[in-house]
């Protein structure tokens, strides 16, 4: 979330309008905070079980901040059907591997088990499918032998950083919206 923030300056065609987190601890907010943009929280415990009420506050939360793009960053809920549908398209998201390969959690530790040559990142279009949308870019480095979860952890970050600003920068004037975007971090 940071480095996308920190992108949008000068010619970037997106700005950033709000940093929702369902976590009132996320350390995403206070950073957003402290780079002029506004934060809600959406505390996902109030709603109990209720998905769809929670991603209801969402929505709204992001009608309110006139959102033209979610940008998923760590944000790790799994959203409904009916929530994709009416951000259908303009839902973005980083995922630590390269997708198709590993969907879900544990990545790193999979691709050691596996023993994958390669790894990276994917940012991809969010759908109702987990880690399945439309693939709009990876980056991805040679494991080596010497790799843990940790260090691989480390250097698919790094290339987090580098993709998905230049992903956004890139997918923003295709999307015909008036580019606000905002980010739901944990």
């Amino acid at each position: 979330m940071c480095a996308l923030v920190r992108s949008m300056h000068a010619d970037h065609p997106a700005r950033p309008c709000v940093v929702i987190s369902d976590n009132d601890k996320a350390k995403g907010l206070q950073r957003a905070f402290v780079q002029g943009v506004p934060t809600v929280t959406v505390d996902y415990r109030a709603y109990g079980h209720d998905r769809e009420a929670f991603e209801r506050a969402l929505t709204q939360n992001l009608e309110n901040y006139q959102a033209d793009v979610v940008c998923l960053a760590g944000f790790m809920r799994i959203l409904t059907a009916s929530f994709v549908k009416r951000w259908r398209g303009r839902i973005v998201n980083i995922h630590p591997s390269l997708l198709p390969k590993f969907k879900g959690l544990n990545t790193h530790r999979r691709v050691l088990e596996a023993g994958e040559r390669y790894h990276g990142c994917t940012v991809h279009v969010v759908t109702d499918e987990l880690d399945s949308g439309e693939i709009l870019g990876q980056s991805h480095f040679e494991v080596s032998e010497t790799d843990t979860e940790q260090s691989l952890a480390k250097r698919v970050l790094k290339l987090e950083h580098e993709l998905y600003p230049a992903v956004l920068r890139r997918l923003v004037p295709s999307m015909h919206y008036s580019s606000h975007a905002a980010y739901e971090t944990s």
